[in-house]
């Protein structure tokens, strides 16, 4: 589950829902490493312990619920959390809206501070939700539909309650305005008040266990702010961005915008929710400011400077070499290492399908020989990362070895779907090593190019039609040049021919969405609990999708299949095997070339702040939500400029 409260990624691609919420940004800058788990329980009773169709506080997709209905607070907070101080974070770029609901322009940061949900997740458990906006939530045995009853007490900034149209209202312009929405909710038939404070969702389908949770992570507007007029007389637009600090209900407010430059919030005194167990011991600023920096080393440096005060490290050779200032000497500024305990990544290399080059597997392998990692992780990234060998690496839903058990019976099921090799070969990356091994990789890369076709004339290798081959590897971000830079000479050996496109931001996007690049760098985050965002990442549908996260273009029935597996698995011990199946059977088409993965989050922060003596198992160090401001701290770190 991840924090409606995000300040910074962590290194791979993330994007989550209560299986697995989606963020397009951080998944297209793939500037960020970083979904949803299955339940053990029978369908005659509902996950968090009572029968179906009976209300109840909270959701588990994993069986009982860990708090009671007359819970205080998490166990992971400090209910006596002092209230205080000013917290700097930062971004990179700019912004030019503060409506985030449409896919245009760049939204500010933090956004989500303002908004509340109907439910929100607890950061000890896998993937279980306690009430928000709505007091209670029901479904069907056959989940068919879920119905939320909200809170009498929720109310806007201004005073008015939220009510179910607000909740009906804010689906519908979701939907409408939000492409990606439209498509995770596209199994969503229609939302509609049942009740004076009651709102009802009814699906297109029944059995799949993760809808009923997944619409309880829709965040809440206020229709009659949006539907209304600004200062001057204009009518507002939901459809389009704007620079009018938005209504909100959640614990901070907009307190000042300097446009594309910052953006601060200040936390709400008289809050509705804050007494709610949910938000005990959480928010604990008194304001919360974004310092946006033109790029990444000017940020950098900016935070030796004390303009900001905490930074997620996603670049191993910053963390090796930028961290050796006067202030960490002094303990002013403290690294800190989190265990990522709540989600696997894929990131890779990943070449485009779509294109004639690429559809041969052989080819795709042959790109994974000529890939020096070993010598990439000594030279560039000073030895701290290890190889990915899985779209689910570092959790328990990576396969290994040979199928057994539960995966093996899952892949018979679908056998002549799959690749024959799951069943008699386990998934390696070409092997690593010194200068012999690296030969012989790119003998066998050699191999491989012309058993598919190619061969190399003049120095450069072409097809039967005499065509060369071209490579051009499309980046936004500046730290992936020197990695395809390290990549592109193995490559040349080979004769290819190797271009390297540094664009803005906003044309990768717009390239990316449009599927036009021969490869890219990015990848995929996955939650402990995957669900129906697989559809979006690896299904036949959405390869011809503009915007979906199905960057390769796979499309494969065996993979549909297993997709639909993961769905609709029934238990734990099915959604381990499926998944781990759905994992192998990837792996053996050679989609990507995998690239690295670490298995912690590495943070630096001025010592200004402290937090609870135990952090949640998977909140990633749940910085800012749960710390607070620490006046003596602050006073021998200095006062911040």
């Amino acid at each position: 589950m991840s924090s409606r409260h995000a300040h910074r990624g962590a290194p791979v691609v993330t994007a989550r829902s209560p299986r697995g919420r989606r963020t397009l940004a951080g998944v297209i800058l793939a500037l960020a490493l970083a979904a949803p788990l299955a339940p053990a329980l029978a369908q005659s009773e509902a996950p968090g312990g009572a029968a179906a169709g009976e209300w109840r506080h909270g959701l588990s997709l994993l069986g009982e619920l860990k708090y009671p209905p007359d819970f205080k607070h998490f166990d992971y907070v400090n209910p006596n959390a002092p209230k205080g101080g000013l917290l700097r974070l930062s971004s990179t770029g700019t912004f030019d809206s503060l409506n985030d609901t449409i896919p245009r322009g760049n939204p500010a940061d933090g956004l989500g501070l303002i908004y509340d949900t109907l439910m929100s997740a607890s950061q000890d458990e896998v993937a279980s939700e306690y009430g928000l906006i709505a007091e209670a939530v029901r479904y069907p045995a056959d989940f068919s539909s879920v119905t939320y009853r909200l809170r009498p007490e929720a109310k806007w900034h201004d005073g008015q309650p939220i009510t179910a149209d607000d909740v009906v209202w804010s689906f519908e312009t979701l939907i409408k305005n939000s492409p990606q929405q439209a498509y995770y909710y596209s199994h969503v038939k229609k939302a509609e008040k049942t009740g004076e404070r009651e709102v009802t969702f009814t699906f297109d389908q029944s059995g799949n266990r993760e809808l009923p949770q997944i619409v309880g992570q829709v965040r809440v507007m206020p229709k009659h702010w949006w539907t209304g007029t600004d200062p001057s007389g204009k009518p507002r637009d939901v459809g389009q961005g704007t620079l009018e600090p938005p209504l909100g209900s959640g614990a901070y407010r907009i307190k000042q915008v300097v446009p594309g430059r910052s953006i601060s919030y200040e936390r709400v005194p008289d809050y509705w929710g804050k007494d709610l167990p949910v938000h005990v011991g959480t928010d604990n600023f008194d304001e919360q400011r974004y310092e946006y920096f033109r790029d990444e080393t000017v940020e950098l440096e900016a935070f030796k400077g004390d303009q900001y005060d905490y930074r997620v490290e996603t670049s191993a050779k910053n963390w090796a070499t930028a961290y050796d200032f006067p202030a960490v000497k002094q303990g002013k500024v403290v690294l800190e290492e989190f265990a990522n305990r709540v989600s696997g990544s894929m990131q890779a290399f990943i070449p485009n399908l779509r294109r004639e080059k690429f559809q041969d597997q052989r080819v795709r392998r042959a790109l994974n020989y000529a890939l020096d990692f070993d010598g990439m992780n000594r030279t560039l990234f000073f030895g701290q990362y290890k190889r990915t060998a899985s779209y689910f690496q570092n959790t328990e839903l990576a396969s290994s070895g040979l199928p057994q058990g539960r995966e093996l019976e899952i892949l018979e099921s679908v056998k002549d779907k799959v690749p024959a090799s799951v069943f008699t070969t386990a998934y390696a990356n070409p092997p690593d090593g010194g200068e012999d091994v690296r030969r012989a990789n790119l003998r066998e890369a050699a191999r491989l190019l012309k058993e598919a076709g190619y061969e190399v004339k003049g120095g450069k290798l072409v097809n039967a039609k005499g065509e060369p081959f071209t490579i051009e590897f499309l980046i936004a971000n500046p730290a992936f040049e020197r990695v395809v830079l390290f990549y592109k000479p193995t490559l040349e050996r080979l004769g290819i021919t190797v271009n390297v496109r540094q664009v803005d931001t906003s044309q990768y996007i717009n390239r990316v969405r449009g599927r036009d690049f021969d490869i890219i760098i990015t990848g995929w985050g996955q939650s402990l609990s995957p669900g129906n965002e697989q559809r979006n990442f690896w299904g036949s549908e959405a390869a011809d999708r503009e915007g979906s996260a199905n960057y390769a273009g796979i499309k494969d029935p065996g993979i549909d299949a297993l997709i639909e597996k993961v769905i609709y698995a029934k238990n734990r011990e099915d959604l381990v095997a499926a998944t781990r199946a759905l994992d192998r059977v990837l792996l053996a088409h050679d989609y990507v070339v995998p690239s690295w993965n670490y298995p912690n989050i590495r943070t630096a922060r001025w010592n200004r702040f402290g937090h609870p003596d135990k952090l949640p198992e998977y909140g990633i160090g749940s910085f800012p939500t749960i710390w607070w401001w620490d006046a003596e701290k602050a006073g021998a770190t200095g006062k911040a400029p």
